[in-house]
């Protein structure tokens, strides 16, 4: 594996390519003015997206530094703009009606946090019931800055057997990159650090939470 871009250093030529469309592995959402809105929102702002999408057809995303509400801004702009359904995870209790149906088609998975099987397992039971399906995480976990990253996304990726595909978000730049892919191994740990080393390689909106 190539190592982590650093953000005061140009990244490689080969990484730099600008992305413009999806791979036909990649789960689809929306329509050709919602990727016309996103364009234009990234475009306004003076983002653009820099990489390589992995042609695969379930995979787990993790994605930072967060460090601001704005970092959702841009995020859905980028989802809008490349047409991609993102999976989220959000608690059971929202999957209600009048709303149920929609939560779902923005990739909703509901979770019950007071159920048997914990979170991991059911996010990963749903890998098992979508042959194309993307998990977008922040291994942070909030805006704030914290010493203790989140595993369950390296519990989700390896439970479902599915690659880590590590994206960073820079803001002097103004860059989203998607960079590096990997199978999680048997040391979590060394996997969390390899993670933090990446997503730290960038800075965020407000570079002291991070």
């Amino acid at each position: 594996m190539s190592q982590p871009p650093n953000h005061k250093a140009p990244l490689p030529p080969s990484s730099d390519q600008v992305i413009t469309h999806l791979p036909d592995e990649w789960p689809r959402m929306g329509n050709r003015f919602t990727r016309w809105l996103g364009r234009l929102g990234l475009r306004t702002m003076g983002w653009r997206m820099t990489g390589e999408l992995p042609k695969v057809r379930q995979l787990v995303i993790a994605g930072g530094p967060h460090t601001s509400n704005w970092d959702f801004v841009v995020a859905m702009f980028a989802i809008l703009a490349l047409g991609v359904k993102v999976s989220w995870l959000g608690k059971h209790t929202i999957f209600r009606w009048p709303l149920t149906g929609l939560w779902y088609k923005l990739g909703g998975i509901p979770v019950n946090r007071g159920a048997a099987t914990g979170m991991v397992e059911q996010a990963v039971d749903s890998f098992r019931h979508n042959a194309n399906q993307i998990v977008a995480l922040m291994p942070e976990g909030t805006r704030s800055k914290v010493d203790q990253w989140k595993t369950g996304f390296l519990r989700i990726a390896k439970g479902a057997q599915v690659p880590v595909l590590l994206v960073g978000m820079d803001y002097p730049s103004k860059s989203i990159h998607f960079a590096d892919m990997f199978t999680p191994g048997e040391d979590m740990m060394a996997d969390l650090e390899r993670v933090k080393t990446f997503i730290q390689s960038f800075r965020g909106k407000r570079p002291a939470l991070q």
